[in-house]
């Protein structure tokens, strides 16, 4: 099985190429997806998170409540490096287990993994290939304060949590450019996903060798 991650830093359009991807057909592992198992009630993570942050950081019915958590870890890293060391191992456990599933179910497939911290939480080295979805870090700020309601210091706080630009690019075997409108990203979606498709009935040993550049 040939296993892409397709990374980017927030904001940058990973959740609408991979919602198209998705909707295409393209089997698709969501990393968002398992941190949010990683920490559902009664889960170990959650009572860890509990352990080192506090009551403040759950809602009233006792779940994780993400912004008041996302208060703490992206002003503190020293916080943010506790948080991750308590939820990444068990996403990765939870992706072996898709991983393992799907190479029962159909051991020739393209899987993406859709992984916003690859270069924070895991190695490149780990998939066939790397695509980055980027867009400048201006552009992402504007779109954290513009959908998403986030402050300057906010937005800022959550840019400058995660790797620069140059280190995730240096990663990248293939870049999809989502500095555009959402429509143009989602064409690039779309031509991401015909490039993929062309991949799918092979195993390929190589594939950064043969992945073209895709851009908007």
């Amino acid at each position: 099985m040939t296993i892409v991650a397709l990374t980017g830093g927030v904001a940058a359009g990973k959740s609408t190429v991979t919602d198209v991807l998705s909707a295409r057909g393209a089997r698709v592992i969501d990393a968002d997806i398992l941190a949010r198992a990683a920490v559902a009630p009664g889960s170990p993570a959650l009572q860890k998170i509990g352990e080192r942050f506090g009551a403040g950081v759950f809602d009233a019915t006792g779940s994780l409540d993400r912004e008041a958590l996302g208060r703490v870890v992206f002003q503190d890293s020293e916080a943010r490096a506790a948080l991750n060391a308590i939820v990444h191992p068990r996403v990765k456990e939870l992706y072996d287990l898709e991983v393992a599933a799907l190479a029962a179910e159909s051991p020739d497939a393209v899987v993406v993994y859709a992984v916003p911290l690859l270069a924070e939480a895991r190695s490149a080295s780990e998939f066939d290939a790397v695509i980055v979805v980027h867009a400048p870090k201006e552009e992402r700020l504007a779109r954290l304060k513009e959908h998403r309601g986030f402050s300057d210091d906010e937005a800022r706080a959550r840019v400058d949590s995660q790797v620069s630009d140059e280190a995730r690019l240096a990663m990248a075997d293939s870049v999809v450019d989502c500095s555009g409108s959402l429509e143009q990203t989602e064409r690039a979606a779309h031509e991401l996903f015909h490039e993929l498709q062309d991949l799918w009935p092979n195993r390929l040993s190589e594939l950064s060798r043969r992945f073209p550049r895709v851009s908007s």
